[in-house]
This record gives C-alpha cells, structure tokens and sequence, in this order.
C-alpha cells in the first residue's frame, strides 16, 4: 500500500495548514472561496476538532492521506452527508498536494474510503460531484469503480461562481 487514510487528529494541525498554504492557489480551482482566517494553525485546529465532532454523531468523517513509509500528509479525503435509514448513503470529497497528482495516490485513497463507507460504516452507495473540466479528477473516480449518472446544472459555488458537476455514484455490490 502506498498511501493510507485515517481520521485527523489533533497532532495533524501543523501538517493541515502547511498542505493547505502550500495548495492554496492550487485547491482554489476546484474550492468554495477561503477567507484569509482559513489558512491559521487556529482554524485548522478547530477544523479538526470539528471533524471529530461530526464522526462522534455519524454525519461526516474527515481524514488525512499519509504517504507510505513517511506517514507525511499529502491530502484529505471526507465522507458528507452521511445518510442511514432507507438512503444508506454518502458523498465523498478529496485533494491531493499538487505535487503528487498523477501517481496513482488519489485513486488509492477513493478506494479506501469507499471501503471503509460500506465495511465500517454499513452504507450501501457513495456520491461524488465533479466539475466536468476536471477530467483527472473523473478519471480517478472511473478507476475506483465509480459510475457517471449525470450532470447537476450549477450546483455548488466554487471559486465564487456557480459551477456544474458530473454526479458519479459507486453501490456496495455486497448489500443486495
């Protein structure tokens, strides 16, 4: 295995907020805007101390992607909107250091966050949006199994305007 997931804790601040600062220009092509307090060891904190918070109560689970043997953090992968009952369902979220995109690490990463949506978690499908000019991002999502259903018209703000997404879906082949 050459990347891992797990949950953020709170020893991963330091490490959060330098990938964050790092990526900034990077990330803002795919993320809602980011004010300036975003990019502050104290709004990585509480970010995590919030992430804990919404896996405490099942809604939202937000971990870090460790590089192998170095364990240094390359990105984060969140599973949203979890949803039990007769949805049984997710959306899943990434990014990766710009540096290490196009190694194969994203594709890893998806995998083991879908396994740990239907293993741990008993979900029975996992959601994800897509800009439709992000093709590596598609790619990623298409080798981890993930199938496209459709395009949701400007659904999420993203760099302050609104942008459409390629909806992609992958169901838990062993929850039938």
């Amino acid at each position: 295995m050459t990347v891992d997931i797990r949950l953020l804790r709170d020893s991963d601040d330091q490490a959060l907020l330098d990938h964050e600062v790092k990526n900034k220009d990077f990330f803002q092509l795919y993320t809602p805007l980011r004010e300036d307090d975003y990019y502050t060891l104290e709004y990585q904190q509480k970010r995590i101390q919030k992430g804990r918070q919404l896996a405490e109560e099942g809604t939202s689970y937000n971990f870090g992607i460790f590089l192998g043997e170095s364990h240094s953090l390359i990105g984060t992968l969140s599973l949203t909107g979890v949803a039990k009952g007769s949805l049984q369902c997710c959306w899943i979220g990434y990014c990766l250091d710009e540096e290490e995109n196009g190694k194969g690490y994203t594709t890893e990463a998806v995998k083991l966050g879908v396994e740990y949506a239907f293993k741990e978690l008993k979900l029975h499908r996992v959601e994800a949006g897509v800009m439709p000019h992000n093709h590596g991002s598609l790619r990623v999502l298409e080798k981890a199994g993930f199938h496209r259903e459709g395009i949701a018209k400007e659904n999420v703000k993203i760099n302050g305007r609104w942008s459409d997404h390629v909806i992609l879906a992958i169901i838990n082949s062993e929850d039938h």
